[in-house]
């Protein structure tokens, strides 16, 4: 019998921003922006190819492993929604495939994003608690950047 399994979730994240939807929208879209609040501190090779059709791909070090990060932009409109699919590994070992929705909806000078992820963690090797956290820190990070 084999150990293999798969755990499904969804998750929504919703935070404010005191930024309009562009400056928004450009944190996500320009790479030295991005490297300010995406993820762990990302090494060399980082790569960003942000339009529909552009992948994204960066490798970190963290808890003496090597992760790495592999994104397809699927649909984008200007300053207001970015939906792309992305995969993780875990020192070469598949830990997730995701589904992820931006959403940026103005309102009251600033910006309220919504966040949607939908997931599906492989082999016990990611939990959807964990990711759901560490995606809740990077969303305070991008609003700490603006």
């Amino acid at each position: 019998m084999s150990d293999r399994s798969t755990t499904h979730a969804t998750f929504v994240i919703e935070r404010d921003y005191d930024a309009a939807p562009a400056r928004v929208f450009a944190a996500w879209a320009d790479a030295k922006a991005k490297s300010k609040w995406f993820g762990p501190r990302l090494e060399a090779g980082y790569e960003l190819d942000f339009r529909e059709g552009g992948r994204e791909h960066f490798q970190a070090s963290g808890a003496g492993a090597v992760y790495a990060y592999d994104a397809r932009y699927e649909n984008i409109v200007a300053d207001e929604r970015i939906i792309y699919t992305y995969k993780m590994h875990r020192d070469g070992v598949p830990i997730s495939v995701s589904a992820s929705t931006v959403e940026l909806l103005a309102g009251g000078g600033g910006t309220h994003l919504r966040y949607t992820e939908q997931c599906v963690f492989l082999d016990g090797e990611d939990t959807p608690e964990l990711r759901e956290h560490g995606t809740k820190e990077m969303l305070d990070k991008l609003g700490e950047t603006l």
